[in-house]
């Protein structure tokens, strides 16, 4: 039997520290009587990623101008910025280089793949960065967080990106420091997060509030003795319910999308049009670096879609990428009627019906497998940040489309085993938090006969 050593970080805020996780890379089992093991993850899905793809029905002028939206959210970003040329603004402080580094499993627009793409960047250049120990080369990509700032008391919450442009030979004299993770991983002050896959995300934000509002109200016979509440994520300035990141905490596409282009990479945008260190000798380029382009005439074919900049077309493209489909089903029946008998898809509900709108000229059903509300998960998944109105323990229901090719799981990629994520759901409470929203599922689900949980993962994992 093969297995591959991931390293990944430890719970929350309880322990920093990395451990080594092995996960077994068995054949793909039909039956868990074939595979002849208790219970188990089946692994990553083989076959064709079924996502990556265009929406259905785009109109011929969409459909000859997505290469260059693709083009955007591939881009490699270096620190000058040339009139009439795409991809300069790097920094000071970045993650990575470009959008799709991150978002690449199994397809463009993903999720974090099995090798990790930040070795090829973080001294790209001459860059004089050290790879932060919670990086490894088979472990999942990682925003890293403070809860609170140094001293401890005052709430921080923010990214803190993991490298600077200090010794790139495209960066001047720039000198800065990365942040000290190591101090914040010892006093238990650094959390993280990894990248979410965007395949449907422009059918996400198409699903109306009054349709999220009355599946919250449904089932409630059925939710509240298994303990499941959730709520919306509020915007506090115009009451919106918000629904993108793992907290639900960005109310549209394009305002993750441009936010995520100035935070990621630190490229300025129209938007997001300031630099988030200001540090003399490394704010190297005029602000926004990214925006509107009013001379065209400095590129080949100059077309009406190379007016935005890449923000706003990066966002175009996630916003034309289908949901994704499942695999051929392999005995996965019993499998989805176990995931509802326990009441998982209390949750994580199946799927909303959109209205018809200019990117889905009609109803479409979007069978993202969540509710869009933030649950309280416990002390043991908790990061400790409150954003919006979801608290430190709360977390969005992860949609579970394309779950099955997804190689870590969990908002931190704790584990690439579907079954301990399953089971890392579950988590008394303490003094600060309750238990989780999801205990009394996972009790069900501990007491259904091995042959039905094992069904419940192929179910998954031919999503």
């Amino acid at each position: 039997m093969n297995h591959w050593a991931l390293g990944h970080p430890s719970r929350g805020l309880a322990r920093a520290s990395l451990r080594v996780v092995f996960v077994s890379l068995v054949p793909w089992c039909l039956t868990a009587v074939l595979c002849g093991q208790v219970l188990h993850d089946t692994g990553v899905r083989p076959g064709a990623p079924g996502a990556g793809g265009t929406v259905a029905g785009l109109s011929s002028d969409q459909t000859s101008e997505f290469p260059d939206f693709s083009a955007a959210f591939n881009r490699v970003n270096t620190v000058p910025t040339t009139p009439g040329v795409r991809g300069g603004g790097l920094g000071p402080r970045f993650n990575s280089n470009s959008c799709a580094s991150c978002h690449a499993q199994p397809a463009n627009g993903g999720s974090s793949p099995a090798a990790n793409p930040l070795y090829s960047v973080y001294q790209l250049n001459n860059a004089t960065n050290t790879m932060p120990t919670f990086i490894t080369a088979n472990g999942p990509i990682l925003n890293a967080r403070f809860p609170v700032k140094a001293d401890l008391v005052t709430p921080d919450g923010q990214i803190h990106q993991l490298f600077t442009i200090s010794g790139r030979s495209d960066a001047g004299t720039c000198a800065i420091s990365q942040p000290d993770f190591a101090t914040a991983a010892a006093t238990q002050n650094l959390v993280f997060r990894q990248p979410i896959p965007l395949f449907g995300a422009g059918m996400i934000d198409s699903i109306r509030t009054s349709d999220i509002l009355a599946n919250m109200n449904s089932n409630t016979g059925l939710k509240q003795p298994l303990g499941i509440s959730g709520h919306p994520n509020i915007s506090q300035n115009d009451q919106v319910i918000t629904r993108f990141g793992w907290k639900a905490q960005v109310k549209t596409l394009r305002a993750m999308v441009v936010l995520e282009s100035q935070v990621q990479k630190g490229v300025t945008n129209l938007w997001f049009p300031t630099e988030l260190d200001q540090t003399p000798g490394c704010t190297l380029n005029g602000v926004p670096e990214d925006g509107d382009n009013y001379d065209i005439t400095n590129f080949a074919v100059p077309t009406r879609d190379q007016f935005p900049g890449d923000a706003v077309r990066a966002a175009t493209f996630v916003r034309l990428l289908d949901q994704p489909t499942p695999a051929t089903p392999l005995n996965t029946t019993n499998g989805q009627a176990q995931f509802n008998n326990v009441g998982c898809n209390l949750c994580h509900t199946q799927s909303f019906v959109t209205p018809a709108s200019t990117l889905l000229n009609n109803n479409i059903t979007v069978n993202l497998f969540s509710d869009l509300l933030v649950h309280h998960m416990g002390p043991c998944l908790a990061d400790g940040i409150a954003q919006g109105t979801a608290k430190g323990d709360e977390f969005r229901t992860a949609p579970l489309w394309n779950v099955g090719q997804r190689v870590f799981f969990l908002h931190d990629g704790r584990t690439s085993d579907m079954v301990q994520a399953i089971r890392d759901h579950f988590c008394v409470g303490n003094a600060q938090y309750p238990p989780s929203e999801a205990n009394g599922v996972i009790n069900a689900f501990n007491l259904l006969a091995p042959s039905d949980q094992q069904d419940i993962i192929f179910f998954l994992r031919n999503l």
